[in-house]
């Protein structure tokens, strides 16, 4: 095998794109004051919930623990599950520093070599974090669940709570596997199947494409090397994934009970909901054609989330119409309850009202709907604060959400650019999924090194087949494929 066809890394410096983007790292100082030296505004209010034995699960290496978890069996066969948040809100004055700048933030942004934070580490990653055997103000989420997981009753509370341990998915995985999980967690594999089949029930929409990631290359010394790979998932990310998103859908009926409280609408009980509009026609219909031309089965009764959850994600029709259900998931914003009626209060890929409150340390959003809920529930206004921002937090959210989205497909560019740079004319097995159009090329996923390109030419939507790597330029992060193979496209497509 020819040394161009080995190499698998190479040296990424991604501080380009920081530039890029005007994405600086620095914290103003008086934030940086602000969070080291944070109280809990409300310690003298908060239950103390330091008995139930919480765990954390996160990717290793995490320190801005967000979330820590307990779930137990009832004696009625249902579950009961604890979901403590960090109390991010307690420890960020209004109107502060640190408050005006993350603000303007809006959320973590990450890269291969580290994040630029929503708040300073010594804050996210220190006094606020839910990290083991140390005690931490939290929004305490309280979740009765049915024999099906179905949620019977729900509130949220401030409490003083301390976990137990801190885990990893792939950890978990593992114990699940061998049966000795953390009593804390024994319940989770069946809560998890249990709210998975609810989803699929109610028409949610989860995708299992590849998921790209940038690591280092643990090989090289002396300079950072980066290579491409698959984001490992676990079945423990999909049942943790479910307590989270079972929060969030009863955060939003807090909030809506609350916003109907009145029968018309009341203008002093705000929201914030996590909404995506149904998927449009057109793009069903485009999926089904997809199916039929690569000859999966549709039955016309059957939602499009039932049969992606059917699908074996390793062939090539899986992945072509999983790639084609991309399109079904348009349109996810934030929406403000305000006393008027919007237009939609559904996520259609989940199915049912949802809002997100469960990673405060890295989404500004989560703090304002927490703290909405915290009030519903314990029958108080909801401080000024929270009402005067809302729209400045949609704005931001909005704003970064897009941002967010360009920044990892630059980084995934950039590296896909470098690590291919030296490998240009060389031929490629590639599964299609899209076939090319009047308005777009097609294109492809390559599981060696593993990266989603365009393509040109017209390769048969669905088939494996060889392509040639046309143009690999870092300085563009430009990356295009030729099917059949051939030179170098005069025009070549970005890959973002």
């Amino acid at each position: 095998m020819e040394l161009h066809q080995r190499i698998r890394s190479a040296p990424v410096d991604f501080g380009a794109v920081r530039t890029e983007f005007g994405l600086a790292s620095d914290y103003p100082s008086e934030a940086v004051s602000e969070a080291r030296d944070a109280v809990d505004a409300f310690a003298g209010a908060r239950a103390d919930r330091r008995e139930i034995p919480l765990v954390t699960i996160d990717p290793p290496g995490a320190m801005d623990l967000d979330q820590a978890v307990h779930l137990e069996r009832t004696p009625s066969g249902g579950f009961l599950l604890y979901y403590a948040i960090a109390d991010v809100a307690a420890m960020v004055v209004p109107g502060g520093p640190l408050a005006r700048e993350s603000l303007a933030r809006g959320q973590t942004f990450y890269f291969p070599d580290g994040t630029v934070p929503l708040h300073p580490t010594v804050l996210s990653e220190g006094r606020a974090s839910l990290l083991p055997d140390v005690d931490r103000p939290a929004a305490l989420w309280t979740i009765e669940c049915d024999a099906h997981a179905e949620p019977v009753r729900w509130t949220v509370a401030r409490a003083l709570v301390r976990s137990r341990a801190r885990l990893d998915y792939q950890g978990v995985q593992g114990d699940a596997d061998a049966g000795r999980l953390h009593p804390s967690i024994a319940a989770l594999p069946e809560f998890g199947r249990l709210r998975i089949e609810a989803g699929v029930a109610r028409g949610a929409i989860t995708l299992r494409l590849p998921a790209q990631t940038v690591i280092r290359d643990g090989e090289q010394t002396g300079i950072d090397h980066w290579q491409l790979a698959l984001e490992p998932r676990t079945a423990a990310d999909d049942w943790n994934e479910q307590v989270s998103l079972l929060t969030g859908m009863c955060a939003a009926r807090i909030m809506l009970d609350g916003h109907h409280s009145n029968g018309s609408g009341n203008p002093g009980q705000p929201g914030l909901l996590r909404t995506m509009p149904p998927a449009p026609a057109t793009a069903i219909e485009s999926m089904r054609r997809t199916a039929a031309a690569v000859g999966v089965a549709w039955p016309p009764e059957e939602s499009a989330g039932r049969l992606l959850a059917a699908l074996d994600c390793n062939t090539p029709a899986a992945l072509v119409l999983m790639s084609e259900a991309i399109s079904l998931l348009r349109g996810a914003t934030y929406t403000i309850l305000n006393g008027q009626e919007p237009d939609t209060v559904q996520h259609s890929a989940i199915g049912a009202p949802y809002a997100h409150v469960t990673a405060p340390l890295r989404r500004l959003a989560d703090r304002y709907a927490t703290e909405i809920c915290l009030a519903h529930c314990a029958e108080t206004e909801v401080p000024h604060w929270v009402r005067d921002e809302l729209a400045t937090v949609v704005d931001t959210m909005r704003r970064t959400d897009a941002l967010s989205g360009k920044v990892e497909r630059a980084c995934l560019d950039l590296t896909e650019a470098t690590v291919l740079s030296s490998r240009v004319d060389t031929d490629f097995d590639a599964v299609v999924l899209r076939e090319a159009n009047s308005t777009r090329p097609a294109e492809i996923f390559i599981a060696d090194p593993p990266v989603l390109a365009k393509c040109s030419g017209t390769p048969p939507e669905g088939d494996t087949v060889p392509v040639r790597l046309a143009v690999a330029d870092p300085a563009t992060r430009t990356v295009t494929f030729a099917y059949p193979a051939g030179p170098a496209l005069s025009v070549p497509y970005s890959t973002s």
